[in-house]
């Protein structure tokens, strides 16, 4: 039995229900429940009308027929989005056994490329010109007309399994969508031109939908490596290889050169000032030791500066662990919507490091106000995500989308967030107040010093534009094929690959602010918290402008409802991206500062 949902591709990121459309559809069965992460993504898996038996060949078998009459407002209504959904390229996704139904064809240099999923029907402009899907078949040819596929054939590939009593195992469901006339709704025979509807058309118009089913063994490919045909043809898998590789080893070396400076000039430093004391030189001090007074001094708005290094902190666990479980195959494409449930499950468990990071570092920026402390870090940011998350909700209510969360799943979610999120962040800051503030190796002055006149370069905001260059370089290429995956519908699989640009982004992050924190300590500027956290947190900014780019460049997405929705989705995604890189940059920063001014003797 086959399960069927809809999604678009390209030109609307709103997907819909199978029945939104006036599809045949299955009324006796009962509906799969989703979990979480598929009703996030808006997969709603509905049971299909399209029956067959296990090695009983069918063909031109009849589904249903939809009749509409253009003088009906309800059938021209139900007409009119059937059209809407052709000229936006609206594509079916079909699943059997779990496997998606995949509709191969051929690209250029003769490779295959297998789509998860097959257009609904396409269109022929005014100018004769075949959009989409219609380039397949050179009939289609009627001038602003709507092509409509409404015959498939199904293939289904399996192999014997021997020594076992389960007989044969399914291992790929391929299908090839056509469109016929037949004029004979009753006993169609699949045969004729194909059916078309006049853009202009008035009048009776009818859709047969038929299909037909052919099972072939296949002993070449084995039931656990079934997923490997369709991944092996993702257009991505073989032409980025190399640039991923080159990426990694440009990030590499740059941080071996990031490395090598920074001890090398520390330990000479550090060396310099170490004898000078020994010798009771009366020469004046110089470059970064000078501030050591200064340097644990709390920063401007520590509030804020905590609250976010809290949730950073958050974010950065639940990252490194969802990733970590990707890695091990447990988050695969074949268990959907998996990777989300993950994220979202292990984002509400761990309230008690953001709330013990925050209260820590707020006690040690000599903060006295608790409560607010407490409340901010677990309301501002996920507060702020939840009100985005929310209207793009109503948005997708309003245009009738299945992406649309159910109201039942946002009771849900706010539950998960207040009844437990909540409570955990307040049982992590009652431990971070209880425990004593962070030790400093040096004391802080009372009188802060004066902070001389600054060069551009070690001003703050091209420190600030600067570094997030390196920290972006390393994972543009990877920003590509997940930006793919979510908007263009492609299965992202290379988790092995995303865990190594995770490592190597947390190492350039916390060099690049390490190194740029150094020159400004050398400059006299001890002002090091915020910039480290903004330094690094600066990478968000290239990862939205990436986003906008992408947008232009790569989707053909019309509607202002679709457009709102990327650029609203974006926007969550680059405020995590940002507390998530920004804490990184602090963390770093931090420890690079306690041991430097650890080692150095100080009168």
């Amino acid at each position: 039995i086959t399960h069927t949902r809809y999604q678009p591709i390209m030109e609307s990121v709103l997907p819909y229900e199978y029945t939104a459309f006036d599809f045949c559809s299955e009324k006796t069965m009962k509906r799969p429940s989703e979990n979480l992460g598929q009703v996030l993504f808006g997969e709603r898996i509905e049971p299909s009308p399209y029956k067959f038996e296990f090695k009983k060949p069918a063909v031109c078998q009849k589904v249903c027929t939809r009749t509409y009459d253009t003088s009906s407002p309800s059938d021209k209504a139900k007409l009119d989005f059937l059209k809407k959904g052709m000229l936006l390229n609206y594509q079916h996704h079909w699943i059997v056994d779990n496997m998606p139904v995949t509709w191969c064809y051929d690209v250029e240099d003769g490779q295959k490329f297998c789509n998860p999923g097959f257009p609904i029907g396409c269109y022929v402009t005014e100018g004769g010109r075949a959009k989409d899907a219609c380039v397949v078949n050179s009939n289609f040819k009627e001038k602003d007309a709507f092509y409509i596929f409404n015959h498939v054939d199904i293939t289904i590939h399996y192999h014997i399994v021997e020594h076992e009593q389960l007989g044969a195992r399914l291992v790929a469901a391929k299908i090839e969508p056509k469109s016929y006339e037949n004029p004979n709704d009753d006993n169609p025979d699949c045969a004729g031109g194909p059916k078309f509807l006049k853009n202009k058309y008035t009048g009776v118009f009818k859709i047969p939908y038929t299909y037909s089913v052919n099972f072939v063994e296949d002993k070449s490919i084995r039931w656990a490596s079934r997923w490997d045909y369709i991944l092996e043809s993702m257009p991505h898998t073989n032409i980025q290889w190399f640039s991923i590789m080159n990426s990694l080893v440009i990030v590499l070396f740059l941080s071996g050169m990031v490395a090598m400076i920074m001890l090398r000039t520390l330990h000479k430093d550090i060396a310099r000032y170490n004898q000078m004391d020994s010798v009771e030189d009366a020469q004046e001090e110089f470059g970064w030791k000078l501030v050591h007074g200064d340097v644990f001094r709390p920063p401007r708005k520590g509030m804020l500066l905590s609250v976010f290094l809290g949730s950073g902190t958050q974010i950065f666990i639940m990252t490194f662990v969802t990733l970590f479980f990707a890695c091990l195959g447990f988050l695969s494409p074949a268990n959907r919507g998996a990777l989300m449930t993950c994220a979202v499950v292990l984002w509400v468990l761990l309230g008690t490091p953001a709330g013990y990071v925050a209260a820590r570092l707020y006690k040690s920026f000599g903060g006295e106000k608790w409560k607010t402390n407490v409340l901010l870090t677990a309301f501002l940011c996920p507060g702020v995500v939840f009100a985005d998350f929310f209207v793009m909700n109503l948005i997708l209510w309003g245009e009738g989308s299945s992406a649309a969360m159910p109201f039942g799943t946002l009771v849900a979610i706010l539950a998960l967030w207040f009844c437990i999120s909540v409570p955990l962040t307040f049982i992590g800051a009652y431990f971070g107040f209880k425990k004593a503030g962070i030790e400093h190796p040096v004391r802080t002055n009372q009188i802060p010093r004066q902070i001389p006149e600054q060069s551009f370069y070690t001003k703050p905001l091209p420190g600030i534009v600067m570094g997030g260059i390196l920290p972006f370089g390393c994972i543009f290429i990877q920003l590509f094929f997940i930006l793919n995956s979510i908007w263009s519908h492609q299965m992202y699989y290379m988790f092995g690959f995303l865990f190594l640009v995770f490592i190597i982004l947390v190492i350039t992050c916390s060099e690049a602010t390490i190194l740029l924190c150094y020159f400004h300590l050398c400059a006299e500027d001890y002002h090091w918290q915020w910039r480290s956290f903004l330094t690094s947190g600066f990478t968000a900014v290239y990862f939205l402008v990436y986003a906008i780019h992408y947008f232009f460049s790569k989707l053909q997405i019309t509607g202002l409802a679709s457009t709102i929705l990327y650029f609203g989705y974006t926007m969550i995604m680059a405020l995590i991206f940002f507390l998530f890189t920004g804490t990184i940059g602090f963390f770093a920063c931090f420890w690079f500062v306690t041991k430097i001014y650890s080692v150095v003797k100080v009168d």
